[in-house]
């Protein structure tokens, strides 16, 4: 069993990364590899909906000039994932959002797998950084993992954030929760899935 853990800071070994290394860690001790993956400051394209991917059947995208199609295989590899990011402004970091809409249209394997957001602020926005990561799960099937409390902590200089006792004991009571998903899912056979229907869109243009 492993979990990718996607740094979508710039900053690496900023707040976001201490509060993905204490997911990492507990993770470990439960028995499950855990993988941290940065995003990087690179440049990351946004999504051009030019729907390459899927005509084409690539199962990654058109464009491979950034860390995009990296993630997707690591995806692909991974039995669960987090996704951690600083507030900016209220929101995650863009990039991370371009980087997750691309890798997740293209064709990223993802169904079933569960899945936690993580927001890292130094004050406010953190709430709303924390729900607009979860809402690509769950348009995905992706199971929801939780913790104690919502996947937050705080820190504004880098380290800062393992000083929120509290909110490195909400990342430790996640780790716990997706070990304990994740040794469910995989222990005992088939997991039996739901089943799914087959998507039925409705366009209201007509």
């Amino acid at each position: 069993m492993k979990v990718l853990l996607l740094n979508g800071s710039a900053n690496r070994n900023g707040n976001t990364f201490t509060a993905l290394t204490e997911i990492a860690n507990q993770l470990k001790k439960n028995g499950v590899e855990a993988e941290i993956m940065q995003l990087g400051n690179k440049p990351v394209r946004g999504c051009i909906a030019c729907g390459q991917c899927r005509e084409k059947g690539l199962g990654r995208c058109v464009f491979d000039d950034d860390i995009c199609n990296t993630l997707v295989g690591k995806l692909n590899e991974a039995d669960a994932l987090v996704v951690g990011s600083p507030v900016y402004y209220g929101q995650p970091n863009g990039a991370v959002l371009a980087v997750l809409q691309r890798a997740f249209f293209s064709g990223a394997k993802v169904q079933n797998k569960p899945a936690a957001a993580v927001a890292i602020c130094r004050r406010g926005g953190a709430t709303a950084a924390f729900q607009t990561m979860n809402m690509i799960f769950e348009m995905t099937n992706m199971p929801l993992v939780t913790s104690q409390y919502w996947n937050i902590a705080y820190g504004r200089t880098p380290g800062e954030a393992a000083q929120d006792t509290e909110g490195m004991q909400t990342m430790r009571t996640l780790a716990n929760n997706m070990a304990w998903l994740l040794k469910k899912i995989h222990t005992g056979g088939n997991p039996d899935y739901p089943e799914r229907e087959e998507w039925n869109p409705m366009h209201f243009i007509r």
